[in-house]
Order: C-alpha cells, then sequence, then structure tokens
C-alpha cells in the first residue's frame, strides 16, 4: 500500500488520490498514467472532438482510468447561434472591444475564437453529453452544474459522476443530483471559482456530504497542501495549475503565457468576468487591468460575453499580442516556476505528502 492512499485509490483503481485537470489530451494520459486520475476539461470541444479525443486518451492509457469534465449552466440560450447572441450585444460594449484592438492594433483573427467556435447553448450541451455519455470514459465531471438526467444515465452506463462546488448551499442540489463524488474548489482556485477559501470551504461540504467522499481543490501545489485537505475530511485532491508548466501541456500553451505563468506569484492572479461572463481567476495582464478601469463596461453574462470577446482572445494568441495574451491559473501559481513532466510532478507531490504525512502520525501519536 502506497504512504498517501485513501479507500478512493481501490475504488477507482488509481495509486494515488490525485485527480489532475487539464485541456489536453496528453497532458491528461499522463497524469493517469503516473498513478492519478486524469481528468479532461472538454467543454470548448465539438462533440465529434470529444468523441475523438477521448477515443484518444484511451488508447494512451489502456485500461487505467480516466474523466471527462463539462461546463453545463443552467439558463443558456436554447440554440447554437451566434447571429441571434450578436443581436443583443450592447453597442457600447463592441465600441470598447474595439477601443482595445485599436489600441493595441490587434489584427484580424483568421477565424472564430475558442470560444466563439460555438454558443454555448441547449443544443450544444446535449450533443456534447452525448458524445461522453457514448463513450468508455470512466468518469463524468460537472464543472458547473449537474443536470440529474445526465448524472442518472452516465451511472447506468457505469461511469462514475461528480461535481464541482463552491458553497456548502451547492451540497444538497448535487446530491440531489445523485453525484458519487463532490469536490470543494476554493476561492483559490484557478478559471471558475467562487468567494469562499478553501480553508473554510471544505470542512463545510465535508460535513454537509455525509457519505460522499470530498475531493479539495484551491491552492494545492505541494505535498503539505494534500496533507492538509487529508485533515480537513478530504478524500483526495483536484489540481489544475500543477500541470500548466507541464512538458506535456506545453505545446498546449502560448510560450509568453508559458513565461507568465513561470514569473507570477499568488498576487499576480486577479478574479474576472471579462472572460466568460462567469468569475475566472486568472493571471493579471493589460487585458484584465482594461476591464477593470472606470471606464469599461460591466462584463456581460455568459454566453454574450462569450461572443464580444471570443474573436478577439483568439487573435491575441494567434498574432502575438504580448500584452494581452494570459492564462487562467489558481493562486497556486506561485510554486510552479519551471517545466517539468507530469510524472516529476506527481513524485513530487506523493513523496512530500507522504514524509508530511508520516511526520503528523509520529507529531500527533499518543
Amino acid at each position: 500500500m502506497a504512504a498517501l492512499w485513501t479507500s478512493l485509490c481501490d475504488e477507482l483503481g488509481i495509486a494515488y488520490p490525485i485527480f489532475g485537470f487539464a485541456h489536453d489530451v496528453a497532458t491528461v494520459a499522463a497524469i493517469t498514467l503516473a498513478g492519478g486520475f486524469g481528468v479532461y476539461g472538454a467543454t470548448r470541444r465539438f462533440p465529434h472532438e470529444i468523441t475523438a479525443e477521448l477515443a484518444e486518451i484511451r488508447q494512451l492509457v489502456g485500461d487505467k482510468p480516466f474523466g471527462v469534465d463539462l461546463v453545463l449552466p443552467p439558463g443558456m440560450p436554447e440554440h447554437n447561434s451566434r447571429a441571434a447572441i450578436e443581436a443583443e450585444i450592447p453597442q457600447g460594449h463592441k465600441d470598447f472591444v474595439q477601443d482595445l484592438i485599436e489600441t493595441y492594433r490587434v489584427p484580424v483573427a483568421s477565424g472564430p475564437g475558442m470560444r466563439t467556435r460555438f454558443i454555448r447553448s441547449k443544443e450544444i450541451e446535449d450533443a456534447q453529453l452525448r458524445a461522453v455519455l457514448d463513450s468508455d470514459v470512466d468518469m463524468f465531471a460537472c464543472g458547473i452544474g449537474a443536470p440529474p438526467d445526465a448524472i442518472t444515465e452516465a451511472k447506468e452506463r457505469g461511469k462514475t459522476t461528480l461535481a464541482l462546488i463552491g458553497s456548502p448551499h451547492h451540497v444538497e442540489r448535487s446530491i440531489r443530483a445523485g453525484v458519487d463524488y463532490l469536490v470543494a474548489q476554493g476561492h483559490d482556485a484557478g478559471a471558475h471559482t467562487g468567494p469562499i477559501g478553501t480553508y473554510s470551504l471544505v470542512p463545510q461540504i465535508v460535513d454537509a456530504a455525509g457519505d460522499i467522499p470530498v475531493l479539495v481543490a484551491g491552492g494545492v501545489a505541494t505535498g503539505r497542501h494534500i496533507a492538509a485537505a487529508l485533515a480537513m475530511g478530504g478524500q483526495g485532491v483536484w489540481l489544475g495549475t500543477a500541470w500548466l508548466l507541464s512538458q506535456e501541456h506545453q505545446k498546449h500553451m502560448h510560450p509568453v503565457n508559458t513565461a507568465k505563468l513561470k514569473a507570477a506569484g499568488s498576487a499576480d492572479t486577479v478574479i474576472t468576468r471579462s472572460e466568460s461572463g462567469k468569475t475566472f481567476r486568472q493571471v493579471r495582464t493589460a487585458w484584465s487591468q482594461a476591464w477593470e478601469a472606470d471606464s469599461a463596461p460591466e462584463p456581460l453574462k455568459m454566453p454574450y460575453q462569450d461572443v464580444l470577446v471570443g474573436d478577439l482572445l483568439g487573435a491575441i494568441e494567434e498574432h502575438d499580442i504580448e500584452p494581452l495574451i494570459h492564462s487562467g491559473a489558481g493562486q497556486s501559481v506561485a510554486y510552479f516556476n519551471e517545466v517539468r513532466s507530469v510524472q516529476d510532478i506527481m513524485q513530487s507531490l506523493v513523496k512530500e505528502a507522504s514524509q508530511v504525512l508520516a511526520q503528523q502520525a509520529k507529531f500527533l501519536k499518543v
């Protein structure tokens, strides 16, 4: 038995209770092959891409387990219609974006951006869900929202189900939906995150969850953090920022983002709604500062903000507009300042966590 072990390891067939989220196929596969549980972020992928990419991960990991994550927010438009969304965007917001384009001399994008390839809508969500449910992926994770019908069908098809939540108020709804596991995601986390800090959040969710196992996310970067997560009642951890500087993930990263992530400390991240309309923690850059200015309009709700800025975000990276290039990242980014392999990152986490847990057992022995 590994020194870093919880009952989840036996339940899920993994060596370590470390879940790794990434938007890159190779990184997800490497996390699973290193003994963790890789989870592929597929929210911005077309259904046919999800089918192909999950099959690719399966080919890489064999019969080892991995998961897929979708963001399924309620209240999205019924249809995948960009024209319908654009017609409702206020002119003042369009003017503000045009000013950014002119200020930073951003050339026109050669195609739709990552957030404008399709419209976040019920039509797309249903097709994405079908691709996931028809696949042989082991776990279905819901980053935002946990539709009960989807959870039920996933479980009927033999998939483990999981929901990420940022408030104790979300526990009851997730339990009613029937999820098998919860991720308590604290304010420290990258990308979509809530207002409650990890240390305050986790014990509340653990208590409310009862027998449902809880994973800890938000600020988890070292073995010490893993030990603390277990001490708070978590049965595992969920990491995303940790893998951004992995060797495997670099083909998915703009070199400028890599440099900014290496240099960033915890105070260099900021929460903004300018990315998608949802709260989103990222590294502070001229992009976030522009939207924080007194003259900036309030970001629109999803998917209106997606459509407003999606093509521009794509053009920024396509044309190397350095001041505006940015990446989602949690406050744990301070602990990662060099490019290493997923295997190296995983073994560092496991080694330190095992040492800390052994020390705690020694110190607390009565």
